[in-house]
């Protein structure tokens, strides 16, 4: 055993010297980046190169140009580095470069290329394939090409598969410097829906019977990259008519003491007022909400009713015994390193009061923990007033730039599209008729290349 200690202590003095030589040495942060990397390439696939094949060949093309880009310039930095080393190490040696025989860094393409030329024999002349075959074969290569460069990439890159309403699903291909209006984008072009502002990305999952709106400012790949490589949790496109509800109808929030009568009956310049009040003045205004929402108890199964508040901060309950003033009140939960997520089926799954649920967890929590917060609401109403105002709460001002920007996006383009439609031609162009009313033989419009000109009378009759 000794023995065997001490050979693998010697393996490792000579690994960390020859490290050394190499002058290159990974951070153990790094390390854990890389393999964070390898394992995370897609979502919503078995593996990566079925991901790949998922995707359509423009956007096959786009992904190696975009990736050849990325290491052709990762490639330069370390050249750079390593020549800029090798000159300060001459400087300092003090005797001139023509006495030695230095070689230049050898780039990873160039090393495999030396590798397989070495190691193997003269290819033998490729038989030509057929064209189905050629075109297979040449998106097979593209695919083990992606992988390699994949791997090597400075930017972290997915391969998702979004599904859609109707049960279809789209492949993209998304890297971490986007944000999920700029892949709601990405699915306007693919899908040609139209450009509503209640269009949104949601993550469910399926364990935990929970499902969270992707906010837009939000950066996809970081809150899918908290996912398990056996995860079964889906990204789906979809309208969700509440998602600005808050900026739409500000009233049902700020006024929510009110009757329902009177919040109904509010006029649009009184919701601008509101919003006017609340967002563009020296600090963002939260709404006031208070009430008594059901809570379970950690470790346990029985759910207790607290009366919580809501606050910029985070939220709160009243402790047993208590008063609602602020030195009695206790702070449940702050709002900064946590996520809402509404739930489905509670009532049966862990014996809710009630369907209207939602969680309070941090993303990384993907399974049951002690960590979850859950809370359930009395109707449909209460949950929906807790959920867009914890939204607000959490995101402040910047809830409200991504409404303004999806606000401007969908007029823009819906501008454009009508600019679109117009007709060609002038109203003004005078239109030239014949003595009997019609049109012109050469103003007539040019059939279709495909059209077939219809029989002649009593052809096929036999006469």
């Amino acid at each position: 055993m000794d023995d065997i200690d001490s050979m693998f202590t010697d393996l490792l003095g000579e690994m960390d010297l020859l490290t050394q030589s190499l002058g290159y040495e990974m951070e153990p942060s790094e390390m854990s980046s890389s393999s964070q990397r390898e394992n995370n390439f897609s979502i919503g696939f078995t593996d990566l190169n079925e991901s790949l094949n998922e995707l359509e060949d423009h956007d096959l093309d786009a992904l190696m140009a975009d990736l050849g880009s990325d290491l052709s310039e990762t490639e330069e930095k370390l050249n750079a580095t390593k020549t800029g080393h090798v000159h300060t190490q001459q400087h300092k040696s003090g005797y001139s470069t023509q006495q030695q025989n230095v070689q230049a860094p050898i780039s990873l393409s160039q090393m495999s290329l030396l590798v397989s030329s070495s190691s193997s024999l003269p290819p033998e002349p490729l038989k030509p394939l057929p064209p189905g075959e050629a075109e297979a074969q040449a998106k097979t290569d593209k695919i083990k090409l992606a992988l390699e460069k994949l791997k090597e990439a400075k930017v972290k890159k997915l391969v998702v598969k979004v599904m859609m309403s109707d049960g279809s699903s789209k492949t993209l291909m998304v890297d971490e410097r986007q944000t999920v209006r700029d892949v709601l984008d990405n699915l306007f072009e693919k899908t040609h829906c139209d450009f509503s502002m209640d269009w949104s990305l949601c993550e469910t999952n399926p364990e935990l019977q929970t499902e969270r709106g992707f906010e837009d400012h939000e950066y996809l790949v970081e809150p899918l990259s908290a996912w398990t490589r056996d995860s079964k949790n889906q990204i789906i496109f979809l309208l969700r008519p509440n998602k600005y509800l808050f900026f739409k109808d500000p009233q049902i929030f700020y006024l929510w003491k009110k009757d329902q009568k009177s919040i109904n009956e509010i006029k649009e310049r009184h919701k601008e007022l509101l919003l006017k009040e609340n967002f563009d003045g020296p600090s963002l205004i939260v709404p006031d909400l208070e009430g008594l929402l059901y809570l379970r108890e950690d470790g346990k199964k029985s759910w207790k009713r607290r009366y919580f508040l809501l606050r910029a901060s985070g939220i709160y309950y009243v402790p047993k015994g208590k008063t609602k003033t602020s030195r009695d009140l206790a702070c449940f939960i702050q709002l900064d390193k946590v996520n809402i997520y509404t739930t489905t089926d509670y009532k049966q799954k862990y014996k809710a009061p009630s369907d209207f649920c939602f969680i309070l967890k941090h993303p990384q929590i993907q399974k049951e923990s002690q960590y979850i917060r859950f809370l359930c609401c009395d109707d449909e109403h209460t949950l929906s007033l807790w959920v867009n105002s914890i939204r607000v709460a959490k995101y402040g001002a910047t809830l409200y730039k991504n409404y303004q920007m999806a606000v401007r996006r969908a007029s823009t383009i819906s501008s454009t599209l009508h600019l679109t439609s117009l007709p060609a031609s002038s109203p003004s162009t005078p239109t030239v008729h014949r003595a009997n009313g019609h049109t012109p033989q050469e103003d007539l419009p040019e059939p279709p290349p495909d059209f077939i000109p219809p029989p002649p009378p009593g052809w096929g009759s036999g006469v």
